[in-house]
Parts: C-alpha cells; sequence; structure tokens
C-alpha cells in the first residue's frame, strides 16, 4: 500500500503545484450525458465516444484502485500582444501534453519504483497509466475528487492557492493508498463574472459551458476548411486561438502567479509586440517557429482563417 505523504513529497519535488488521489470507482451518472444530448460538444465528436470508458476508470486499466490527479500551473505575467489577434495563455508556450507526460511518468517512476524492477514497457502498463487531455478519462471530475479544487462557473478547475491557470492529468494505477483526499467546497459564491464577461454567452449556465458558442471551441476544434459561425465571428473580438476571457475576470485569478517551469515560458515567436501575419508565411516557416505548440493543431491554414476574421 502506498502512502499519500510519498505522494505529496514527490509532487513537490518535481514542480507539481496541486496533487491528490482519489479512490478508482465507477462514476456512475453523470452531467456529461446532458451535456452531449444538448449538442453542446459541437463539431467534437470523439467527446461521444467511449462512454464507458469514460466512467469505469477500471476499462482504461483493469484492477485499477486509485486515481491520482495533478494541477500543474502555466501562467505568465507577459501582457497579450493585442495587433493581428490574441493566443490563449496556455498555447503560447510548448504542448502541454508533452511536458506533463513526462512529469507523470517521472512521477509514476519514482512513486511505483520498486514495483517496476525488471519490467518491460508493456508489463509497466499493467500497473499505471498516463492520461493527459487524450483519453476518455473525466479529468475535472477526478480533480474535484481529488482535493485539488473546485470546478468554477466557467467549467474550469479553480484552485485557492493559483486560480485557474493550470494543466489537469491523471495517472491511473493498481496501487492502493493509505488515504484518500478529501473534496473541497465550491468557493465561487454568487460570484457571475465568467458568465457575464463571456462575448458569445456560451456559458449558458453556472457550471454549463456550450461549446459550440465558445470562442476557444471555434479557433481550435472547427476544421481549417470550413468557416467559424457568423454569431461567434462577429464577438471574437482580438481572439485568433483560443480565449480566456473567462479566466482573466475571474477574481481568483489575483492569486496567480507566474509557472516555475521552464518550457511553458512564451516562445520566441510570441514574445514581440504582434504575433505572425500567418497570410505571409509558408507552411515551413510556420512548422519552424510553431513545432511541439498547440498551434499545430488547426496549422497554418486555421490560423489564417482565424486572423483574417477577427474583428
Amino acid at each position: 500500500m502506498l502512502k499519500i505523504d510519498d505522494l505529496q513529497k514527490l509532487g513537490v519535488q518535481l514542480g507539481i503545484d496541486k496533487i491528490g488521489v482519489s479512490s478508482a470507482s465507477s462514476i456512475g451518472e453523470h452531467s456529461l450525458n446532458t451535456w452531449l444530448n444538448r449538442g453542446y460538444a459541437g463539431k467534437m465528436s470523439y467527446m461521444e465516444r467511449n462512454q464507458d470508458l469514460r466512467l469505469n476508470p477500471a476499462e482504461l486499466l483493469p484492477g485499477a484502485k486509485s486515481i491520482i490527479s495533478v494541477f500543474v500551473n502555466y501562467h505568465q505575467e507577459q501582457s497579450y500582444p493585442a495587433l493581428d489577434g490574441v493566443i490563449s495563455k496556455y498555447a503560447r508556450s510548448i504542448d502541454y501534453h508533452i511536458v506533463l507526460k513526462d512529469i507523470l511518468h517521472n512521477l509514476a517512476n519514482a512513486l511505483f519504483e520498486n514495483l517496476l524492477i525488471g519490467l518491460n514497457r508493456k508489463e509497466k502498463a499493467k500497473i499505471y497509466r498516463v492520461f493527459v487531455d487524450s483519453a476518455p478519462v473525466m479529468e475535472k471530475y477526478w480533480a474535484v475528487k481529488a482535493g485539488l479544487g473546485w470546478q468554477g462557473k466557467h467549467s474550469n478547475i479553480i484552485t485557492k492557492e493559483l486560480g485557474s491557470w493550470g494543466f489537469l492529468g491523471e495517472i491511473i494505477c493498481t496501487e492502493a493508498f493509505d488515504q484518500y483526499s478529501e473534496s473541497i467546497p465550491d468557493f465561487c459564491g454568487e460570484c457571475t463574472a465568467c458568465i457575464d464577461a463571456c462575448p458569445t454567452s456560451a456559458i449558458v449556465e453556472p457550471y454549463v459551458v456550450d461549446g459550440s458558442k465558445c470562442i476557444a471551441y471555434a479557433t481550435i476544434e472547427i476544421p481549417a476548411d470550413q468557416p467559424i459561425p457568423d454569431q461567434i465571428q462577429a464577438n471574437m473580438e482580438q481572439w485568433i486561438f483560443g480565449c480566456d476571457i473567462c479566466q482573466d475576470v475571474c477574481p481568483w485569478n489575483r492569486f496567480s502567479k507566474p509557472s516555475e517551469i521552464q518550457a511553458f515560458v512564451t516562445i520566441d515567436a510570441l514574445k514581440e509586440e504582434s504575433v505572425p501575419v500567418f497570410e505571409e508565411m509558408n507552411e515551413k516557416v510556420f512548422d519552424t517557429l510553431f513545432k511541439s505548440t498547440p498551434l499545430e493543431r488547426p496549422g497554418l491554414k486555421g490560423m489564417r482563417r482565424n486572423q483574417k476574421i477577427r474583428v
């Protein structure tokens, strides 16, 4: 049996800002089904797949007993360049999937050190699996259950210590812990700052975001060869990749501080007073400047589309 104190010590050593662990029980009924039935996923059809995997961790890892959840701060204090468009904070550095997976694998190797001796990669995968927003895992549900924070009215996880500027990751493992973390209360109170500030009214009710109305969804998830809906185009303001408005106005983010992880420092191409003009760029230059960053997802074609329609 593993000790939660050892887990927390390792978290500090690896630069993990918040870490907790919960029992890997089946989730049962969840609001995700209602969200999907209302069409809030937009074109994110992948959200409808593998529902059994999302709700039962044992389907992802047979014999699963525990889920370790982490919150890693990515906040940087640089101001947003307003000329030629604004790019979300999380996308201004190396792709967080790469960074966070490395951190989680290092954590697992240290935590399960005695169990992994002499095992090959396939055998290790029977003891633990690492997830970073790339598999059917209800990451926000598990983050709340592990006591990392609460789910804000904008649907992001908020921590009392750092606000909401953080990436989430999980390790599902077959080992039990001597104790499990306790969840904390919701501290949003009567605040509706995020709801009031959203220019597309994507937060249709507290804690519920209609993804099909969200600027971040439109600029990232809608394929580059398809148009962004007129009602979103009319309210995009300067956003050309993602949108941070609901987090920018959150009072809890007054407690945010710069990340100490070097990989989350803004890349050189986005440190200037204005972002590059993508229409003047070819694929080779784009790949050179934005390799291994979130901007690879929409690609040059998607960034050109987004930049052309900003208001």
